[in-house]
């Protein structure tokens, strides 16, 4: 889906981008608990494979029921057209959370890698994409390259810890 919102108030439409931010970092975060999870497993590469699609599949259920609901609540009508466009642009990055592990997954189902690699390859480029958007947030407030890359940092240290509470919970 595009990322046009161009007959929305600039607030509006900044705030979508902001909500499908907010939507991938839980989403990168939720995913790198679910490969730690499974890499202390034994799932078996099927098992691995299923338990990534069905996670994502499931996180975007909820949140579109979640907003569905919340609409109907507020609005007292189902949301469609853009409003509807509007949840599934920000819902969108909690499935394609699941693209990255499901192909080094599959890598390892080919026999390129072993599972256990392929899983903490999997949570490391999660680990790297929490930091390189708090390396981005932090450039856009402005604060230089030095606070980008300590906010960058927190970022990877604050989702790592939380993935990792999650993991040890069973979730």
């Amino acid at each position: 889906m595009a990322d046009d919102w161009s007959d929305l108030s600039p607030e509006s439409a900044a705030g979508a981008r902001a909500g499908r931010l907010k939507e991938r970092v839980y989403a990168t975060i939720t995913m790198i608990a679910v490969v730690v999870g499974l890499s202390v497993s034994d799932a078996g590469t099927t098992g691995a494979l299923a338990t990534v699609l069905t996670t994502a599949l499931g996180l975007w259920l909820a949140a579109f029921v979640a907003d569905q609901q919340a609409h109907r609540t507020v609005y007292r009508h189902l949301a469609t057209g853009q409003d509807l466009r509007r949840m599934l642009y920000v819902s969108s990055p909690l499935l394609s959370c699941a693209v990255g592990p499901a192909v080094m997954i599959a890598l390892a189902a080919l026999d390129v890698l072993s599972l256990s690699t392929a899983l903490m390859t999997a949570a490391g480029v999660g680990i790297v994409s929490l930091f390189a958007w708090g390396c981005a947030g932090g450039i856009r407030m402005g604060g230089g390259v030095l606070l980008a890359v300590l906010a960058g940092l927190l970022d990877a240290v604050i989702g790592v810890a939380v993935a990792l509470v999650k993991a040890s919970a069973g979730h």
